[in-house]
């Protein structure tokens, strides 16, 4: 049997691609570090899709050697063959606040170290079969420098560039990769990460989840290599190249101060 796994599950976005990948008519494993949120969106998929199997893995990304582990308990219930690396962390703050520190630590844990992992094992066992697809949720955070988000804007400059270099090496294997690079989006991400009183939240309009994963879905299935997001994303992404870097730091430090209300 034919997996899809999908990575934080339980967030907004992670929904909205189980339901999507259970729409396809893909069997499920779901996996987060929350067990109970688990059960109640693998019941709700098998009450609506009771053909497939949804199976659900327990697993906290940032402690070490996690991400080998999910595989391999995913291995014991069948082939992967669809990868969607969603799991991911973020904190506000500069990074001289050391408060921070344990949640930056674990934000690179989870959005490098374990969607690294993942891909890489992914990467091997689906090259070897000679199929298989990875969509790694990057984000348009990936293209600007982040002043106070410098660490989330660093993993996701990473992701980019490491799934963009995978997709040339896996060039003629069957196998592909796709970024999915969306902008803030209404799930619990922002509120996690303290973002939710910024500017940038306040005067960009959010995208909606169901829609943001569904069009990274469909791009995975026809084998893009990147998947942008919401108008202004967009434009982001096509203008930041002539933009000095010098100056956009200066614009993403005033849209990410609090607004104070």
């Amino acid at each position: 049997m034919a997996f899809t796994l999908i990575t934080g599950a339980t967030g907004g976005l992670g929904v909205a691609f189980a339901h999507a990948a259970a729409r396809d008519g893909h069997d499920l494993i779901l996996t987060a570090r929350d067990g109970a949120a688990l059960a109640t969106l693998a019941d709700a998929i098998r009450a609506e899709h009771p053909a497939l199997a949804v199976e659900v893995i327990v697993s906290d990304l940032a402690q070490a050697g996690a991400a080998d582990a999910l595989w391999d308990h995913a291995g014991t219930l069948g082939e992967i063959d669809v990868l969607v690396n969603n799991a991911g962390l973020g904190r506000h703050g500069a990074l001289t606040d050391t408060d921070g520190a344990p949640r930056e630590a674990a934000s690179i844990a989870v959005n490098i170290t374990a969607a690294t992992q993942l891909m890489r094992r992914a990467a091997v066992a689906m090259s070897a079969r000679g199929a298989g697809r990875i969509l790694n949720v990057s984000s348009a955070a990936a293209f600007v420098p982040g002043p106070n988000m410098a660490v989330y804007h660093a993993t996701k400059a990473y992701l980019q560039m490491l799934s963009d270099s995978v997709r040339a090496e896996l060039s003629g294997t069957g196998v592909t990769v796709t970024t999915l690079c969306p902008g803030a989006t209404r799930t619990g991400f922002f509120e996690d990460a303290d973002v939710s009183e910024t500017w940038l939240m306040r005067l960009l309009p959010m995208g909606d989840a169901t829609s943001v994963a569904r069009a990274g879905w469909r791009g995975m299935i026809a084998g893009r290599k990147t998947v942008v997001t919401g108008w202004p994303n967009i434009l982001i992404v096509a203008t930041q190249r002539f933009v000095p870097r010098a100056w956009l730091a200066w614009a993403m430090q005033r849209f990410m101060a609090k607004t104070g209300r």
